[in-house]
């Protein structure tokens, strides 16, 4: 039995953003606890449902938000007007939840596919000793080239931003075509009113490509423990640059699995069988990580146990 809870909270630019959470039955102590941040133009609640109750339902708390410009927050539809503000939003709401009286002592892992990705990339940085883990799905490292736009319209489309951020006029092929291999689900995520089908805004193109090529820069730089999944077949985020990551973190505690034949959308895209085979992948690895001592608790204890007696 797993319960469903939505929620409001307001971000610090006065924004209502969405919020949901999966626990498992109340008598069940979590596992731990596991934060989704969803991909570009998607949402929450229904295409990272699936998701979290497969999670839930093998005794993990999972919780959700849609960023600002995204399902049922507050915002421009599709609209990334400054990707720090949205790495802030996440950490500020996920960082909270774990400081409640309730989570204290639990370990935190962090899980983003495609944008969101990036948003668990940055968010590790922001606070690296916070978070003891990841599950990255075709991460937002580097947009493979068959979806960028040359570089001489991307040195046009960049000095228009600063004019028409909001305008979609950026060229692109239809995400939806190329992320999900179902049919079915294709035509789940462009009846759900909640994700967002247009052409990508101009700023929000841009913020996409320059959070892409930092990220992409400074692989070398992620030490937390993490697992990289990629469909081999995937068109929109490259494969190689998870390989790289992979390579090059400073993470000890490290996985990297590409799938034949599977494309970007891992988690809901795919057949049952393949969806069978990635997520035994994935609660293998939170369930060895969760098992793991946890030694950010440790400190924490002694911490406050050093305070009490001074």
């Amino acid at each position: 039995m797993v319960t469903y809870k939505e929620d409001y909270v307001l971000n610090s630019r006065g924004i209502q953003l969405f919020t949901c959470s999966w626990k498992p039955e109340e008598q069940q102590e979590p596992k731990a606890l596991i934060f989704l941040c969803h991909g570009y133009a998607m949402e929450s609640s229904i295409t990272m449902s699936s998701t979290a109750m497969r999670l839930a339902n093998v005794g993990f708390a999972v919780y959700g938000m849609d960023y600002e410009g995204h399902g049922k927050s507050g915002g421009l539809n599709g609209y990334v007007k400054k990707f720090d503000d949205l790495v802030l939003d996440v950490s500020s709401h996920y960082s909270s939840i774990c400081e409640r009286e309730e989570n204290k002592g639990k370990k935190r892992f962090l899980m983003g596919e495609s944008m969101g990705g990036a948003v668990v990339l940055l968010l590790a940085r922001k606070k690296p000793d916070f978070w003891d883990g990841a599950v990255l799905v075709a991460p937002m490292c580097k947009l493979a080239e068959d979806i960028k736009p040359h570089p001489m319209v991307v040195s046009f489309l960049t000095k228009l931003t600063r004019f028409i951020p909001t305008w979609k006029i950026v060229p692109s092929n239809d995400i939806i075509d190329v992320a999900f291999k179902e049919s079915h689900i294709r035509k789940q995520v462009r009846e759900n009113e909640y994700c967002y089908k247009g052409r990508p805004r101009l700023k929000t193109a841009h913020q996409l490509l320059m959070v892409s090529l930092d990220l992409e820069k400074n692989l070398h730089q992620v030490s937390m423990p993490f697992i990289v999944l990629h469909g081999e077949d995937d068109k929109v985020t490259d494969q190689n640059v998870s390989k790289l990551l992979y390579e090059v973190a400073s993470s000890s505690d490290k996985t990297f699995k590409l799938y034949p034949n599977m494309w970007h959308g891992l988690l809901y895209g795919e057949s049952p069988e393949n969806l069978t085979i990635v997520f035994a992948d994935i609660i293998s690895w939170l369930n060895e990580s969760a098992s793991v001592k946890n030694q950010r608790s440790e400190s924490e204890l002694k911490h406050m146990n050093d305070g009490l007696h001074k």
